[in-house]
C-alpha cells in the first residue's frame, strides 16, 4: 500500500477558469502533458479524483461496466459545480440495464428518422428568425437573435413544450448551468423545471403524441418508468438541448475570426457536414470536466492502478486533442479524413441528442454563411464577452454586422 501510494501522481488543483474565446484550458493542457492518468481536485465537493485524458483510455473507461455512474449518488465527489447533487433515478447516474430502460422510453424521438422528421419544422423556425433579423438590419447580437432562440425553439418542439413557455425553459436552464448565482438559485430552478415537466408528463399519457413528454407520459402510464424517472429524463434532455447555443456560438466565433475558413465553406457547401464535425472536435465545449464515475473494483488504466471506490473523470476535450488519433490536433483541418471525435461522449452515456445537435449546427452555420453577405464581428475579437461561471462554454453575446443591401 505504501509503495502504491508513493507512485501515484500528485493531486493537482483545477480551478474554475473563465477562459476567453476558444482558448484551450491551460490546466488541462498541463495535465495531458503530465501523463494519460493524473489526479485532480476541483473547486467543490470533497477529496480528489482520477483524470483520464488519452483517447483510447477515455473510450475504455466510458464503456467499461466496472466504472459506475450510479455509485456516485450519495458521495460528494470533487466537482466543478457548487450546486450539483446527483439524484437517484436520474438517467445520467444510472447504469445498464436501468440506463438502457430509461433511454428506450425516448429513443424514438432521437433516431435518424425521428430527427429528420424534425428537420422541416426546424428549418421553418430558423427561417422565421433569420427573416426577422434581416428585416431589422445590422448591427445585431447573434446570440440574442439566433444562437439562443433557435435551439430553444427546436428542443421545446421536440419536448412538446408550448411556444409560450420557451423563455421560461431558457431562464431555468441558464440558472441550472451556471455557478455564478449560487447553489440555492440553481437548485430552485431545477426543482421548478422538474415540477413543470411532472405536470406536462401527466397530461400526455394517452399515447397519441411523438414528442418526448408524450413518449414519457405513455411510458409512465404503461408502468415502464416511474414519474420521477420520466421527469429526470425530461430535465436532462431539455438542458442538453440548449448546449447547442454555446457549441454554435463557439463555431461561429471561429468562423468570424477565421474568415478564410468561412470563405471556404461558402465556396464549398458540400464540405459543411465534415467541417461541423471538425469544429465539434476542436471547440472547448465545456469547462473542466463533466460527470464522474466510481471504480467498482481495482482496474489498471494506462499502467496506473485505479482502486475500488476511487472517483474517475474522463476528459472528452483532451481525447479530441490526442495526437495519436488526430494528427496536428490543435489545427482546424476541414480536410481531416476519419474524425471519430467524442464530443457527444462514448459508451452507454453517449449523448442521446447528438444527431439533433449536428442537424441544428449545420442549419445555423448554413444560414449565416448563405444569407448574411459580408457577415463580420462588430467588435474586436478580444472584446466579445464569454460566459463567466458557466459549466458550458460559449459567447454571452456575439455582436455582428453585415452588408444590409446584399
Amino acid at each position: 500500500m505504501t509503495e502504491e501510494t508513493t507512485t501515484r501522481p500528485p493531486v493537482r488543483p483545477w480551478p474554475s477558469l473563465d477562459l476567453h474565446g476558444v482558448d484551450f484550458d491551460p490546466v488541462l493542457a498541463e495535465l495531458m502533458a503530465e501523463g494519460p492518468v493524473t489526479r485532480i481536485r476541483l473547486p467543490n465537493g470533497e477529496g480528489w479524483a482520477w483524470l483520464v485524458t488519452r483517447y483510447d483510455d477515455v473510450r475504455t473507461v466510458t464503456n467499461d461496466p466496472r466504472f459506475s455512474r450510479e455509485a456516485v449518488v450519495g458521495r460528494q465527489v470533487t466537482r466543478l459545480a457548487p450546486h450539483f447533487i446527483p439524484q437517484a433515478g436520474a438517467v445520467g447516474f444510472a447504469d445498464p440495464p436501468d440506463h438502457t430502460r430509461l433511454r428506450r422510453a425516448v429513443a424514438a424521438a432521437f433516431t435518424a428518422r425521428g430527427v429528420e422528421r424534425l428537420r422541416t419544422r426546424a428549418q421553418e423556425m430558423l427561417d422565421e428568425l433569420v427573416d426577422g433579423l434581416l428585416r431589422d438590419g445590422p448591427p445585431a447580437d447573434l446570440t440574442e437573435r439566433l444562437l439562443a432562440p433557435f435551439p430553444i425553439a427546436v428542443i421545446c418542439e421536440l419536448m412538446g413544450v408550448p411556444a409560450a413557455d420557451r423563455q421560461l425553459m431558457h431562464t431555468w436552464t441558464q440558472l441550472i448551468l451556471s455557478s455564478a448565482h449560487g447553489a440555492e438559485v440553481s437548485e430552485r430552478a431545477k426543482n421548478e423545471m422538474s415540477a413543470y415537466f411532472a405536470r406536462l408528463i401527466r397530461s400526455r399519457d394517452d399515447g397519441s403524441g411523438e414528442d418526448v413528454t408524450s413518449l414519457l407520459g405513455t411510458a409512465v402510464g404503461a408502468g415502464e418508468l416511474t414519474e420521477d424517472e420520466a421527469v429526470g429524463l425530461a430535465v436532462l434532455v431539455q438542458i442538453g438541448g440548449e448546449a447547442v447555443t454555446n457549441n454554435c456560438g463557439n463555431m461561429v466565433y471561429i468562423l468570424l475570426t477565421r474568415p478564410d475558413l468561412a470563405e471556404r465553406l461558402r465556396a464549398e457547401p458540400e464540405l459543411r457536414p465534415r467541417a461541423i464535425d471538425e469544429l465539434l472536435r476542436y471547440i472547448p465545449h465545456r469547462s473542466a470536466v463533466g460527470l464522474s464515475r466510481i471504480a467498482l473494483e481495482d482496474v489498471d488504466v494506462a499502467g496506473v492502478r485505479i482502486c475500488e471506490g476511487d472517483p474517475v473523470y474522463v476528459s472528452y476535450l483532451a481525447a479530441n486533442r490526442d495526437p495519436d488519433v488526430f494528427p496536428d490536433p490543435d489545427r482546424i483541418d476541414f480536410d481531416r479524413g476519419a474524425n471519430p471525435h467524442v464530443s457527444f461522449g462514448f459508451g452507454p452515456h453517449y449523448c442521446v441528442g447528438g444527431m439533433l445537435a449536428k442537424l441544428e449546427s449545420e442549419l445555423l452555420v448554413g444560414a449565416l454563411l448563405d444569407r448574411f453577405p459580408g457577415l463580420r464581428l462588430d467588435a474586436p475579437p478580444e472584446q466579445v464577452p464569454f460566459r463567466k461561471g458557466a459549466l458550458i462554454r460559449g459567447p454571452e453575446a456575439l455582436p455582428v454586422t453585415w452588408s444590409a443591401a446584399g
